[in-house]
């Protein structure tokens, strides 16, 4: 479950990213064989921001 939440959290924050800054970091996720995803990340990522994230999920955040 915690693996589960820190991928959403992963990607949703990357996606974020991606959307107010879609000329600096574009991000897709992919459905590869047996149902697991795959990241494709192209671009600049805000590493405070990304970490601030991760531990709020860590931590029990929204």
């Amino acid at each position: 479950m915690l693996e589960e939440k820190l991928k959403e959290a992963i990607i949703g924050e990357l996606k974020r990213q991606a959307a107010n800054r879609p000329q600096a970091l574009k991000v897709e996720t992919l459905k590869v064989d047996g149902g697991s995803e795959e990241l494709v990340v192209n671009g600049k990522i805000d590493l405070a921001e990304l970490a601030m994230v991760i531990a709020g999920s860590v931590a029990g955040g929204p």
